[in-house]
């Protein structure tokens, strides 16, 4: 390598570190410096404070184990049987990861709330409002990740050992205690501590269906934007904070502690009639679940009056215009566009960095990319407020864009550090025996090489930035504001088919997005 080449990857690599350290370091060493000032002991000991973590803590325990054991089932039918459709149901199923939390929420109250579709038809009298409303939204939100965590990890489960007990005559049920439960052990802690985490400090569930039911997330939105009480804010931010970093470092530990899987033999799932048919059960009445959200919207959105006139119009649609949805679409746009092309740039030199320059400085580098794991996004959109206050990118869309590309950094991150981690070892030293740099090497081979994982990322950091509430919820102004935050808005303003139109907006977006991403890389790959 020249040393041309090594000035500018170093310059390369000193930018990416200032990055991080302006957008992640000094806003939360100014979160702990907020939250050492405050009085901690006279705000921990309020009643409300205790309830919302108690509150938090039984819901998200709740929704937790509900979304993993799921999330489980589907996963199971989808890599270990033999049904037809699996990229079908397999779609269907992802599709709640397409809208907001927010939806979510308001999906429940279309159909359970006071004047509910299912509420009024199947005269139920009790409200959707409260603890269950919570669980149940924040299932729906946290299904389709647990799910995909764990289709991961099944579909490189090894096959050896199973036939091997089958050679021996091991039943079923000794099966699943000696080979696949210490298989799943350690995956599975880290799924259930992922999906704790999102349940815990996410906010747009509550802020919807929970009604009395305060939770520390929501109560944290309502001190700092209701109240400007940045004090409180700070304290209940350090608090959420406490999961997120357990759940980081227990996945830390799994990753590091496990053993590495070779996948000699994959499965062959079997033909079973029994369990085909209850896996087709099983998956229809999922997705059925999964469509229910988008359908309420279809229907709401075009609807007169709801619930009492359900008569076709555009009203409510010619509404929302009026009051200025198109310009906070575009502000979604700009910032979805750029975060997703600024996060997959960073994304990629941080992984070739930590992949193939392997240093002190690189696994510095490494620990930055995959802190933002530990942050929960209202914590983060907190922090950003107290330390970039007094700065000119404030009330721009330019911190929407750096905050939003920080949020969801990790997991693009990783993906391209994985494939970084499966290209030739060696191809460095081929180039640079034929006179190939390696900054030609990167523009030549590596991103054609990594092309695939490239556009996922760039869907990634698209379809996130689209649907975000929280980490923007305390950035974002009258000019700058995004399109999701405009469901609660309207849903305040009983204007409940107008989030509806919005919801179904941010979805078809992403949908559209996605779609075009896997055609491209279908094509690229032939």
């Amino acid at each position: 390598m020249s040393n041309r080449e090594k000035r500018t990857l170093g310059f390369i690599k000193l930018i990416i570190g200032c990055f991080f350290f302006l957008s992640v370091i000094l806003p939360l060493a100014k979160l702990l410096m907020n939250f050492g000032q405050a009085d901690i002991a006279k705000i921990l000991a309020m009643p409300t404070v205790g309830h919302a973590f108690v509150n938090s803590i039984a819901s998200s325990l709740t929704a937790t184990l509900i979304s993993v054991t799921l999330a489980m089932a589907a996963a199971c039918c989808m890599a270990r049987t033999a049904i037809r459709g699996k990229k079908f149901f397999h779609t269907l199923l992802l599709f709640p990861m397409l809208i907001p939390s927010l939806s979510h929420g308001m999906s429940l109250i279309i159909l359970f709330g006071s004047n509910g579709a299912l509420t009024r038809f199947f005269n139920i009298s009790q409200g959707i409002y409260g603890f269950w409303g919570i669980v149940t939204g924040s299932v729906m939100y946290s299904f389709p990740i647990a799910y995909l965590m764990l289709l991961d990890i099944l579909r490189y489960e090894d096959a050896a050992p199973y036939e091997a007990a089958s050679v021996l005559g091991i039943p079923p049920h000794r099966k699943l205690f000696a080979i696949t439960l210490p298989y799943l052990r350690k995956p599975l802690i880290n799924v259930l501590f992922a999906t704790f985490t999102l349940c815990v400090t996410d906010y747009g569930v509550s802020l919807m269906v929970g009604g009395t039911y305060k939770t520390l997330p929501l109560l944290m939105y309502e001190e700092v934007i209701g109240r400007q009480d940045f004090a409180q804010g700070s304290v209940f931010g350090v608090i959420l904070l406490a999961p997120a970093i357990v759940a980081f470092v227990v996945d830390m530990f799994c990753q590091n502690r496990t053993n590495s899987t070779f996948q000699s033999k994959p499965f062959t799932p079997r033909k079973s009639r029994i369990g085909n048919a209850l896996s087709y059960i099983f998956l229809s009445l999922a997705s059925v679940c999964a469509l229910v959200p988008i359908v309420s919207f279809a229907v709401l959105a075009f609807a007169k009056r709801y619930p009492r006139d359900m008569s076709f119009t555009l009203h409510h649609i010619l509404s929302s215009i009026q009051k200025g949805v198109w310009g906070y679409l575009t502000n979604s746009l700009i910032i979805a566009v750029c975060t997703a092309l600024l996060g997959t740039v960073i994304a990629f030199f941080c992984a070739y960095f930590c992949a193939r320059m392997p240093s002190r400085s690189s696994r510095l580098l490494h620990l930055a990319s995959t802190v933002s794991l530990a942050i929960p996004g209202i914590v983060l959109g907190l922090s950003y407020v107290m330390f970039f206050k007094t700065t000119w990118i404030y009330n721009t869309i330019i911190i929407l864009v750096i905050v939003n590309t920080i949020h969801f950094f990790a997991s693009p991150y990783l993906m391209m550090y994985n494939s970084m981690g499966k290209i030739n070892a060696n191809l460095e030293a081929v180039g640079a025996t034929l006179g190939i740099g390696r900054l030609r090497m990167i523009c030549n081979v590596f991103v054609s090489q990594t092309h695939s994982t490239l556009l996922e990322m760039f869907s990634y950091f698209f379809i996130n930035s689209m649907m975000t509430i929280s980490a923007v919820a305390f950035l974002a102004t009258a000019s700058t504001r995004p399109v999701a935050l405009m469901i609660n808005q309207f849903e305040a303003q009983t204007m409940l088919e107008a989030s509806a139109f919005i919801s179904l907006l941010i979805w078809g977006i992403n949908l559209g997005v996605k779609g075009i991403v896997s055609l491209t890389a279908k094509k690229s790959q032939k």
